[in-house]
């Protein structure tokens, strides 16, 4: 696990939400409600518990069956050293606000605390965790024949895109956040793309993401160049939709949550176009982001059934491309990889799903941080990891 620091410059300085996208179920109360980012305190816990009281939402259902988690013989009650003193894992979630940490070992759970007043049967918003979602329905695709090639024109499948600087930029290069067109993701500019794109429908009958994104300019030659792009990862689900003819909350339900076995219910965040969105927000407990985990881990394999193709877990969570960092690893198909060869599905204000393969070992977290993004907030959950390796190396 050492190495993971390369999370403090990496990841999160670019998980975030595209702020203006959700759309409020109270017409009355919008702008009071629309802004997950400037949630704070017991606000920013509840709502991140409650989200689909909050914003328009589609279900994805669970099946009949649920896949099981058992309990380890022997638990783990880790401690580590950061900022000058040892910390307890109790002491760890109060002080960064951590509502769920789920460790499993070889498939069965060795640690498992709530706080935050979250019980295990209550959702959690995953923030850009979605993206590694819907990295993984686009494989779905691929096995269904529903998307014929990585390498095919996303133009081909959301033809409204044709005659923009999407031409010729491919699904394999929008997976690798390579596609070249100009795209500001400043959380903190109002003018930003990231701040403006998606909000209304501006052209009915067009997802409103699309309309968006098909009026940038290019700047780079598609697939030499790491951009993080929030809005990319909202128009591959809208790919991902136009290709199989459902909604990403069917398509999850019918590929990932029934055959796997999810033991509840998600909810999927949509826009303003009633499109679920691509990059961010499926709600769900704390043990189904375990077996998210699991279901990748166990190389796309759902109930005896090959859901993505053979190799596409190997190649999706590979370095594809530099993600832009001094740091070790690099970017896989909207998922980050670190040295060493483990890999994290990542969301800002503490949602993380980090597998280690070599180990058997899958770390989930579940927080509201004060803040979306942040060094010395990295660098202690990066403490916390090294600690969990510790402790599970213990005889």
């Amino acid at each position: 696990m050492k190495g993971l620091l390369w999370v403090i410059t990496g990841a999160f300085a670019f998980s975030a939400t595209v702020a203006e996208a959700q759309v409020s179920i109270d017409p009355s109360r919008p702008a009071a409600i629309a802004s997950i980012l400037n949630w704070k305190g017991e606000e920013q816990a509840k709502g991140f518990r409650d989200i689909e009281h909050i914003f328009k939402t589609h279900t994805i259902a669970r099946g009949k069956t649920v896949h099981p988690l058992p309990a380890a013989t022997r638990q783990i009650d880790p401690t580590f050293d950061y900022a000058g003193k040892t910390w307890t894992i109790e002491a760890y979630m109060k002080a960064y606000r951590v509502s769920g940490l789920l460790i499993l070992k070889d498939g069965k759970i060795v640690l498992e605390n709530y706080g935050l007043g979250r019980k295990p049967t209550d959702r959690w918003t995953s923030s850009s965790v979605a993206k590694s979602v819907t990295s993984t329905l686009v494989g779905a695709a691929i096995q269904d024949g529903k998307i014929k090639s990585l390498d095919d024109p996303v133009t081909n499948y959301v033809t409204d895109l044709k005659g923009s600087a999407y031409d010729g930029v491919t699904v394999r290069q929008m997976l690798m956040m390579s596609s070249g067109v100009k795209w500001n993701e400043d959380y903190l500019d109002p003018n930003s793309d990231v701040a403006k794109a998606g909000g209304s429908v501006t052209e009915p009958g067009i997802n409103p993401m699309v309309s968006y994104l098909r009026k940038l300019p290019r700047e780079h030659e598609p697939g030499t160049v790491f951009h993080y792009n929030t809005g990319e990862t909202d128009l591959v689900g809208v790919l991902v939709s136009k290709a199989t003819g459902k909604s990403l909350a069917q398509y999850a339900s019918e590929k990932i949550w029934k055959p796997y076995g999810m033991e509840q219910d998600a909810i999927w965040m949509t826009d303003p176009g009633e499109q679920e969105r691509g990059g961010c927000c499926i709600s769900m407990t704390l043990r189904d982001y375990a077996r998210v985990g699991l279901f990748i881990a166990g190389d796309g394999i759902a109930n005896g059934k090959r859901i993505v193709p053979r190799g596409w877990v190997a190649e999706a969570t590979k370095r594809e491309i530099d993600n832009g960092t001094k740091a070790p690893g690099g970017y896989g198909y909207f998922w980050w990889i670190q040295e060493g060869g483990s890999y994290s599905g990542i969301g800002i204000f503490g949602q993380s799903v980090t597998t280690f393969p070599k180990e058997h070992v899958i770390i989930v977290q579940n927080a509201a941080w004060p803040t979306p993004t942040g060094k010395e907030l990295s660098a202690a959950r990066a403490a916390m990891w090294e600690g969990v390796r510790v402790a599970l190396e213990r005889p």
